[in-house]
């Protein structure tokens, strides 16, 4: 049986670099604190009513779980620079998109790793679908949006990098 490939995680230097610290922080930083306040509540007896103990032990768990994740996702980065990218009349990764939808609301997104997302402030995960209905789409394009409301069609109005 074949083995998959895992897909590459696309992300910017800084997205690499804030994952990094992320990974860096909890491994080298607030484990081996938890790991300390474990064994020492371990040594105070009856572990069964001891909290330090039991939020210990779930904190450590919890740790370790993002670890894994971080350490997954780093481990399958591809650091892409939006800069070196040759066409910039279309819409690729690190791209700053100025949409209208048919009503004329404006929205600017950015295209960003998945782990780099913020709705909020504007960037948009490479796979959510707003970015998928958007990669390769020129000025003037009208794409189409699959939303849980019903279809939504954006026009792209202008491209940066």
């Amino acid at each position: 049986m074949p083995t998959t490939q895992p897909k590459p995680n696309y992300i910017s230097a800084q997205g690499l670099a804030a994952l990094q610290a992320r990974y860096d922080a909890l491994f080298h930083g607030e484990r081996p604190k938890v790991v300390e306040t474990v064994s020492w509540a371990a040594g105070n007896g009856d572990r069964s009513e001891n909290g330090d103990y039991i939020y210990g032990k779930r904190r450590l768990r919890e740790i370790d779980r993002e670890v894994r994740h971080l350490s997954r996702r780093i481990k399958q980065a591809e650091v892409i620079d939006p800069a070196a990218h040759p066409d910039k009349s279309r819409i690729f990764f690190g791209a700053t998109v100025e949409l209208a939808d048919g009503d004329d609301n404006r929205r600017t997104v950015t295209l960003v790793g998945d782990d780099e997302a913020d709705a909020g402030a504007g960037r948009i995960g490479w796979n959510s679908p707003l970015a998928g209905a958007l990669r390769g789409a020129s000025v003037g394009d009208l794409r189409t949006v699959r939303l849980p409301a019903g279809p939504k069609e954006w026009e792209v109005m202008a491209i940066g990098y």
